[in-house]
């Protein structure tokens, strides 16, 4: 959002489903707290992270193709932000696999790629300065 000059109602409205999205969080995490042992619940837990990402990877490509973004950001920083989404879900998705062997393993996994992308952009500000 740093990097948008302005917005639109299409923007708008992909930032309204993001939020639809994270209304349905709750459900899923109390749904993969009370049936822990199950794939399945894991399973919808993945896909509502699924969710997140795909709308915002949507949200930011048509950010880029409506020209949205703001004059002076550079090159690097337009073609970065594709990368740390695209990343993430691809270690969700390989946390989500996990549950095939231990549903135990594959929420450590998932919690811990959380926690990376949580305290990694902090960490790279203060290794900066």
């Amino acid at each position: 959002m740093n990097h948008l000059e302005r917005a639109d109602r299409d923007l708008a409205w992909l930032h309204i489903w993001f939020l639809a999205a994270v209304a349905l969080m709750p459900f899923s995490t109390r749904l993969l707290a009370e049936f822990i042992e199950y794939g399945t619940a894991l399973l919808v837990y993945w896909c509502n992270i699924l969710v997140f990402g795909v709308i915002l990877f949507c949200a930011w490509r048509y950010s880029k193709r409506a020209h949205l973004i703001r004059a002076g950001t550079p090159a690097q920083i337009v073609a970065a932000i594709d990368r740390p989404i695209v990343s993430a879900q691809c270690l969700y998705a390989v946390g989500a696999a996990l549950c095939l062997i231990n549903t135990y393993c594959s929420i450590a996994f998932i919690f811990l790629v959380q926690l990376d992308y949580a305290l990694a952009p902090s960490f790279r500000r203060v290794a900066r300065s």
